[in-house]
């Protein structure tokens, strides 16, 4: 369809509200809000249908996105609890709404003007530059578009964006809004604070038994054991499949011999060269050299010292100019080479020593390439191993049998929590596979689950051998974690205490010094604190407190490592604004956008009330495994 029209370029209203072409792709242009006239449809917007297929390709690719995210595909059922059906179809009938007023409107666009703007977006670019039609192609393929398809949904976005320049193309941002977002962003204020450290642990007296029994009944949940699973578990990698043994000297002798410099290093050369400004000048340089003149005295004569004309101890292939390492590699050491035509300029060179090349004997890394080379064939096997093993699973073999019959290791772990702590806190040993803990916890004794990533060419089976159910503790059993927890709780409330008390002392009128003094600790300042920003001292709840009133204002929060700060506000500079500043200009851009997208999104509310709007649930249900 794209060779019926004429190429050009593309239109600034898609720059202006969605962006370059290829994000309005991504994020409106397979939706799918073609018109279905089948009546397979999962919602209607005045004559305007959202297709089922349309919104099932919706959600798997918004499925597939937040997949990638989070590092692990998601199923329709679970997109559905995280509430993605809603948001997705929401988008959608947003699209249709603007679609049918579009419509009625009689929006439109040329075909020559739609095709330059196909074939003006960055997402089909070749590599020199210019439209590239298989870029297209790899593009409608990957998401299951056919050119017509993929047309005519473009022709429906371009019309969507006249409709919203219309609605929302002029506006900008009010001067005294932007002057707030500005003072909110950037007003600087300058604290005064002290820091209050707690007691030593051993300052504060154990408690006695019916404190502590108290405490722990108080607490019972921070001392209770949680779940915790034992696995039996297989491992399959190219280290554990591969048989060195069965490498053969001759394959270990050709890969050694194709190694090249790998298990060596190639002939290095220490090059001086001089470069001149013109081929008289090196001529002249040269016949001085021939009359008896040494190369230094001519580096010298030449305004340059040694160190300004020596390259280094160089290999052949790390010098850029082929020219001159051609020459370099072919003179004898200490000798000097005639006039050589480098790409930028004449050059004379001198190699002041060489290092000749030199190769690890085959014997003393015969048993790495064995290793290698068996690794190597172990990759081309385990796909294979991996689909008899799976065979295997289907036909009720449990992992012992597996195990045995593909001479696999049974390994059983220790028992472990969600976190893949042992019993005892410490590391468990699990595999190094990221989703096993949260696998593990996620099947149950006798359930076969799915096989995990291991590397990049391993895989491993689990399966859960025993799951101890999380219970209370009693307080013998933790009593040391406990009376830990209650003089950490003590120190806590005491550092509460006197925060409070310092707090209370400046509003009552004393100066921040007096009371930095009857706390035996000295006053900081800290200059050009912002709403928003990170300070080194002051913590985050010590900053946002901060703003919250005018000079004067004090307060205490919590700070690093279990102490608290007791700050005071000095001083207060507001902003200047101009709105032509490069910042406020930037802001003026992010808010202006805001403020159309919200412009828009009402509109298309508006539009949705008028048009009205009817959803088919049964056929969302379909989609997402919730319904027949």
């Amino acid at each position: 369809m794209l060779d019926t029209l004429r190429s050009g370029a593309k239109s600034w209203i898609s720059k202006l509200l969605i962006g370059l072409l290829v994000i309005s792709f991504a994020i409106w242009g397979i939706s799918g809000d073609l018109l279905n006239t089948s009546g397979d449809q999962v919602a209607t917007v005045g004559s305007q249908k959202v297709a089922t297929a349309d919104f099932d390709a919706a959600y798997r690719r918004q499925l597939r996105q937040l997949g990638q995210r989070i590092g692990r595909p998601l199923s329709t059922t679970e997109g559905a609890a995280l509430g993605l059906p809603g948001q997705v179809l929401g988008g959608m009938i947003a699209e249709a709404a603007l679609n049918q007023a579009a419509s009625d409107l009689n929006l439109g666009i040329s075909d020559e003007q739609l095709v330059r703007q196909i074939q003006s977006s960055p997402a089909f670019q070749g590599p020199s530059g210019g439209y590239d039609r298989n870029r297209l192609a790899q593009v409608l393929q990957a998401n299951g578009l056919t050119e017509d398809d993929f047309v005519a949904d473009q022709r429906k976005l371009e019309e969507r964006l006249q409709l919203a320049a219309a609605v929302s193309g002029g506006l900008t941002t009010p001067a005294p809004m932007l002057e707030v977002f500005n003072l909110h962003a950037n007003e600087e204020r300058t604290l005064r604070y002290i820091v209050l450290t707690a007691e030593p642990a051993e300052a504060i007296a154990a408690p006695d038994d019916d404190a502590l029994a108290a405490y722990f009944e108080a607490n019972k949940p921070a001392f209770r054991a949680p779940e915790y699973r034992t696995l039996d578990f297989i491992t399959m990698t190219p280290e554990s499949v591969a048989r060195p043994e069965e490498v053969s000297d001759a394959d270990i002798q050709q890969s050694y011999e194709a190694a090249g410099e790998r298990f060596g290093e190639p002939e290095r050369r220490e090059i001086l060269q001089i470069t001149f400004a013109s081929r008289d000048e090196a001529d002249a340089a040269r016949a001085a050299l021939t009359e008896g003149k040494s190369f230094e005295e001519i580096v010298t004569d030449s305004g340059k010292t040694i160190e300004d004309v020596t390259l280094g101890a160089l290999a052949k292939s790390d010098m850029l100019d082929p020219a001159i390492a051609e020459v370099a590699f072919t003179l004898e050491e200490g000798a000097a080479s005639e006039i050589v035509e480098g790409r930028f300029a004449p050059v004379l060179l001198k190699v002041a020593k060489i290092a000749p090349a030199h190769k690890t004997p085959l014997a003393e890394v015969a048993d790495t390439l064995r290793k290698e080379l068996a690794e190597q064939a172990a990759e081309r096997e385990i796909l294979d191993l991996y689909d008899e093993i799976e065979d295997a699973r289907a036909g009720g073999a449990l992992l012992a049998e597996v195990a045995d019959r593909f001479k696999l290791k049974l390994e059983t772990s220790k028992p472990f929590d969600s976190a893949g702590k042992a019993e005892d806190g410490t590391p468990a040993g699990l595999p190094d596979v990221a989703p096993l803990i949260s696998e593990a916890f996620e099947s149950d004794v006798g359930v076969e689950a799915d096989p995990l990533q291991l590397g990049r060419t391993g895989f491993l089976w689990f399966e859960v051998k025993a799951v101890t159910p999380a219970r209370d503790r009693e307080l013998d059993e933790v009593r040391a974690d406990v009376v830990a927890a209650w003089i950490e709780a003590e120190r806590t409330k005491e550092l509460q205490a006197r925060a409070e008390a310092a707090l209370a002392a400046i509003k009552g009128g004393k100066s921040l010094d007096e009371v930095a003094t009857e706390n035996e600790t000295t006053v900081a300042t800290a200059t050009g604190v912002k709403r928003n920003g990170a300070h080194d001292t002051l913590p985050a709840e010590a900053v946002s407190s901060a703003f919250t009133g005018p000079v004067g204002t004090a307060g205490e929060a919590a700070g690093t490592d279990g102490t608290r700060v007791v700050f005071m506000v000095e001083a207060v500079s507001s902003p200047a604004f101009f709105r032509e500043a490069g910042e406020i200009t930037a802001l003026d851009t992010r808010l202006s956008e805001a403020l159309r997208d919200s412009v828009i999104g009402q509109y298309a509310g508006e539009l949705q009330d008028k048009l009205g709007v009817t959803v088919n649930q049964t056929n969302i249900g379909r989609v997402i495994g919730q319904g027949g």
